[in-house]
């Protein structure tokens, strides 16, 4: 069964045509490498998926439900199953790094500050982050603040991750972090969307790989068979004689 299916997306703003009939599905435990040019729209795409963009035609599913015919109400329901994780991490710059972590399980869980307190204790370790509990964001290098940005995404233990370039301007020990955070991730079932242009990672951490461009999806094909040869639109990509 799939998790996510997109069908047929179409999404303009104004006289421009972003997007004009895109489809893609995921299984679960999958992770969808989401790759193009910028201004293909990837992110358009990430913030459909949980509704904060509505397309101009098109369905959007997950699971068996059409999530484009819900209002905002049944909307909060979806998005606690969805973790969105951000290019700059979207920290809360006056909040500590524990309560950054504390802030959605207070908004949207029962738990007990004692039950929380610990949780967050847990999901720090978990995340190689053991110590910072008490540290705010501005004093964290960045590629610490989206490790923290993705362990509070986690937090609610969602069904599927949006990836909107986690890699982006990380050293390479950090880049290595957030691969071995995302298999991890993959293990355990968590569905995903990789949006990138880091094609080391994407190659590292996908299973299949689709290129958007002109609107649509142009090419699509699976990490394990992909294509070496210059007719192809992700090879092309991957050594950068597209961009």
């Amino acid at each position: 069964m799939d998790i996510i299916r997109v069908l047929s997306f179409e999404k303009s703003f104004g006289p421009k045509r972003v997007h004009s009939g895109v489809t893609f599905h995921l299984k679960k435990g999958e992770v969808l490498g989401l790759i193009g040019g910028s201004g293909a729209g990837k992110s358009v795409i990430l913030r459909s998926l949980i509704g904060l963009e509505k397309p101009d035609r098109g369905q959007i599913f997950f699971y068996d439900r059409d999530i484009t015919r819900y209002n905002e109400r049944e909307l909060i329901e979806i998005r606690k199953k969805v973790a969105y994780v951000f290019q700059g991490g979207a920290l809360f710059d006056s909040m500590s790094v524990f309560d950054n972590l504390a802030y959605p399980l207070r908004e949207h869980s029962s738990l007990t500050e004692d039950e929380i307190h610990m949780k967050i204790l847990r999901q720090l370790d978990d995340f190689g982050l053991g110590g910072n509990e008490n540290l705010f964001p501005a004093s964290l290098s960045g590629g610490m603040q989206k490790r923290v940005g993705l362990a509070r995404a986690m937090i609610m233990e969602p069904e599927v991750v949006l990836y909107d370039e986690a890699t982006a301007g990380l050293d390479p020990y950090n880049t290595k972090r957030i691969q071995e955070m995302v298999l991890r991730l993959k293990s355990r079932g968590v569905t995903s969307v990789f949006v990138t242009h880091d094609m080391p990672s994407a190659l590292a951490v996908c299973d299949r790989i689709a290129f958007l461009m002109d609107g649509i999806i142009k090419e699509e094909c699976r990490v394990d068979s992909l294509p070496q040869t210059n007719e192809s639109l992700i090879y092309q990509f991957m050594i950068g004689e597209i961009k």
